[in-house]
């Protein structure tokens, strides 16, 4: 009988174990939930992001900024002028950078200022892709008929910015690597 009860035992201490093990993955997934939300909320916020490519001419970085907005699959899309320093330099170096960054009046250290960065490439969309009207159309809603004028322009092109890599800081020690592939985020620094 003795020999019953502790065989008895051991499966409920390995069910505490596994119990102790889902409670922490519940935990993993809520803090995951958590941030990811405030990466959306903080990008929801923006209406235009900061641009920093390569020079064209120079190699040497240049930073701008555009009005954006977003597919499903997380990429971001610019309609920019062909006589745009950016415009030229994401056609020869894909390679560039976005960030969203809250405002210096809403910060409470401007060493810690809330920011979202994406490593990003760039691409030409052409007219005839499936997602070209659509995204001309969603920066219309969202910028007004600005957008409607621009398009009849002969020298703007709409180019897609796929992340490759991303950072979101909420402040000193809570800083977070995303992958925008799986959408995971992943803390960085010591405590990691």
């Amino acid at each position: 009988m003795a020999r019953s009860n502790q065989s008895d035992e051991r499966p409920k201490t390995a069910k505490v174990s596994q119990q102790d093990g889902n409670s922490n993955d519940e935990e993993q997934q809520e803090l995951q939930r958590s941030i990811q939300l405030s990466i959306q909320q903080h990008q929801d916020s923006f209406k235009t992001l900061l641009l920093s490519t390569l020079s064209a001419t120079t190699s040497v970085p240049e930073l701008s900024y555009a009005p954006f907005s977003c597919d499903q699959q997380g990429s971001f899309y610019i309609f920019v002028s062909d006589l745009a320093g950016h415009s030229q330099n994401l056609r020869k170096h894909p390679a560039c950078s976005l960030m969203f960054i809250a405002n210096e009046a809403d910060s409470r250290n401007l060493f810690a200022r809330q920011r979202l960065t994406y490593e990003c490439r760039a691409e030409l969309v052409a007219a005839s892709d499936s997602c070209y009207q659509p995204q001309l159309e969603l920066l219309q809603q969202q910028c007004g008929d600005v957008v409607k004028l621009l398009r009849s322009l002969p020298d703007f092109r709409l180019f897609r910015l796929q992340p490759i890599s991303g950072r979101y800081v909420i402040g000193f020690g809570k800083a977070y690597d995303i992958d925008p592939v799986s959408g995971r985020v992943n803390a960085v620094g010591p405590g990691a």
